[in-house]
């Protein structure tokens, strides 16, 4: 049996969500829907020119792999996460965060003097996120920040999209992968966002590798990395990639497909006021389901709901209470 259902590898990020307008963004040359790196200097100057802005969420820790890994931990699984944090204030915030949800993490590991990534998120009235990170020591995680042991006692990996933006990282999690298939876990990852699938394709194929178990993306990340004109379209091109997989699609829930059948699965009508963390939260409710025995159909109407509820609220995750009420509402048939 295995240790940990999910170890998690990706990018370290604090959390400083704020609303803003469309003609914010505009006026911020910032584009919108997507995720865009920037310097410290740049992210300081955003939020310079933000000043006096409706601030709506309290800083927490994030990265896409780390709110899916501790959704998981919350619903109920034993996750495990690397990541990179500095000798800093907020690296001590961080480990501290993931602490208190149950995630175990390379306790040994010596933290280097530098900055913690940080990630503004700008939420416009459509609930639509737009993110400018500052990876700081993030950029430079690489295969020294992976426990082997873990990876070899876990039931899955799960990669983040977002690593392919560093060469260390991607160096990385292409180790983490080899070392999971040696050891018989199963590989997951997340497309993470259309800008990654736009900008970095090759290198998410070669994160991929021959094919994964088990891959999360939205509806624009599959037409996007697939060359497709429909999601049906995309369905079946995603097929050469993974063995299974999970497209969200919105309000309209998600197509699943277990390796056998493909499926979708609506969703309950809820209103968005910020879309930040909604296919992490997916993506943690899922992983939780299927590790728990749970068939896929189970696994996404549970994951829609969660990630229904993240939507309805501000900031990328829920509290822990939350996801005990999301177990207890009754999962249709």
């Amino acid at each position: 049996m295995s240790k940990y259902h999910v170890y998690g590898l990706g990018a370290a990020l604090v959390d400083t969500e704020i609303e803003v307008s469309d003609r914010d963004l505009l006026t911020l040359n910032v584009e919108k829907g997507l995720m865009t790196l920037a310097d410290s200097e740049r992210q300081q100057q955003l939020l310079a020119q933000l000043d006096g802005h409706l601030v709506a969420a309290k800083r927490a820790s994030g990265g896409s792999a780390a709110n899916t890994v501790i959704a998981a931990s919350y619903f109920g699984a034993n996750a495990f996460y690397s990541c990179k944090v500095a000798a800093d204030e907020n690296g001590d915030f961080y480990l501290n965060d993931l602490e208190n949800a149950g995630v175990d993490y390379h306790r040994a590991l010596l933290r280097e003097a530098g900055d913690t990534g940080k990630c503004l998120v700008m939420v416009t009235p459509d609930a639509e996120r737009t993110m400018v990170t500052y990876l700081g020591i993030s950029e430079t995680l690489s295969t020294q920040e992976l426990h082997p042991e873990a990876i070899a006692a876990a039931e899955y990996l799960y990669l983040e999209g977002y690593l392919v933006t560093s060469e260390t990282g991607r160096a990385a999690a292409i180790e983490a992968a080899r070392i999971a298939r040696e050891a018989g876990t199963r590989v997951a990852i997340s497309l993470s966002d259309p800008g990654m699938v736009q900008f970095f394709r090759d290198g998410l194929l070669d994160m991929i590798g021959e094919r994964v178990d088990l891959l999360f993306c939205n509806r624009d990340e599959a037409i996007g990395f697939t060359g497709a004109t429909t999601t049906e379209e995309a369905a079946e091109r995603l097929k050469q990639h993974a063995d299974a997989f999970a497209i969200t699609l919105g309000a309209e829930g998600a197509l699943v497909f277990d390796g056998v059948n493909a499926q979708r699965v609506p969703s309950a009508p809820v209103t968005a006021v910020d879309s930040n963390g909604a296919g992490d939260m997916f993506a943690g409710a899922f992983l939780y389901a299927i590790t728990q025995g749970h068939d896929f159909v189970y696994a996404a109407r549970l994951a829609n709901r969660a990630a229904g509820k993240v939507v309805s609220q501000f900031g990328p995750r829920l509290q822990p209470e939350q996801h005990q009420e999301v177990l207890q509402e009754p999962v249709p048939a």
